[in-house]
């Protein structure tokens, strides 16, 4: 049993509720972020509300809470709960609407927190696949409940034994996964889409101020055509943490195998994590 926030009471997941007028049910109206804990700690929150914040502005979106309210009640209710290691989704609905599609006054926050659950240890050993699926996510900066595009992408993504898909733009340029973020190494180089296209990750950003000390990076877009000079690839995310990628579509990455430079990232995100005190 679960123990979720529901806007201002603390309840069993199986009495979670709202109102089926909520905008987020009848317009698809809403925000959410997710992260997870390490050693129980939320890791970083700060970033993942900021991130929330700007999620709701773009969308229009008034928040029912300052953030430091809904860091206190993140924070309660992981003591509500007694997982080893919790994943935290944050969600903000679009509450009651007078007309049923403009946005009231009355947002709803949802905390839901529930175990972790490891991803196959086979990605991180062997590697894993991917495909390319030509779509642009709508506010690619806003973190909104849409999901329809992904989910359909991800469909498509295991009827090709691939664990993800990465949006491409018109112009044939890769940019994010549905629910990840995208790395690559041309030579030496380690690229990345830059900010504006894409949706930032939270774990994306850590990675980047590791990884600007021990190699060169560019955030740049990366055109389709590119992937076949692609020595190395990895998946950001805070389900995933760092995947090392091994093909993209039909086309093997170097060797086949996770590359050095990947597995250095992945160390060391291990080693952040392992020690991650907040």
């Amino acid at each position: 049993m679960d123990m979720y926030y529901v806007d201002g009471e603390f309840v069993e997941d199986g009495q979670a509720m709202i109102s089926v007028n909520d905008l987020s049910v009848i317009r698809g109206f809403g925000i959410f972020d997710f992260l997870r804990t390490y050693n129980g700690i939320p890791f970083h929150l700060d970033l993942h509300l900021q991130r929330l914040e700007r999620s709701a502005g773009l969308i229009g979106l008034q928040l029912p809470h300052s953030l430091a309210k809904i860091n206190e009640i993140v924070l309660e209710t992981l003591k509500r709960n007694s997982h080893r290691e919790s994943n935290i989704r944050l969600v903000v609905t679009g509450g009651l609407s007078g007309d049923g599609i403009t946005p009231g006054s009355a947002p709803k926050l949802l905390v839901m927190v529930t175990a972790v659950k490891q991803m196959p240890g086979s990605w991180y050993t062997d590697g894993a696949k991917i495909i390319t699926s030509h779509v642009e996510r709508f506010l690619p900066g806003a973190k909104s409940i849409n999901y329809i595009p992904a989910i359909l992408c991800q469909h498509e993504a295991r009827a090709q034994q691939a664990i993800e898909a990465v949006y491409v733009d018109r112009n044939g340029c890769l940019l994010e996964g549905t629910t990840s973020n995208f790395f690559a190494f041309v030579g030496d180089t380690l690229v990345t889409p830059p900010c504006h296209r894409i949706l930032p990750g939270i774990t994306r950003q850590v990675v980047l101020q590791w990884a600007e000390k021990e190699f060169p990076v560019i955030e740049r877009e990366l055109h389709k055509d590119e992937v076949r000079l692609l020595s190395e690839a990895f998946l950001t995310s805070s389900v995933k943490e760092v995947v090392p990628i091994t093909s993209i579509d039909a086309i093997r990455l170097g060797d086949g195998k996770p590359g050095r430079r990947t597995k250095k990232i992945m160390q060391w995100f291990r080693e952040i994590t392992d020690s991650y005190r907040g």
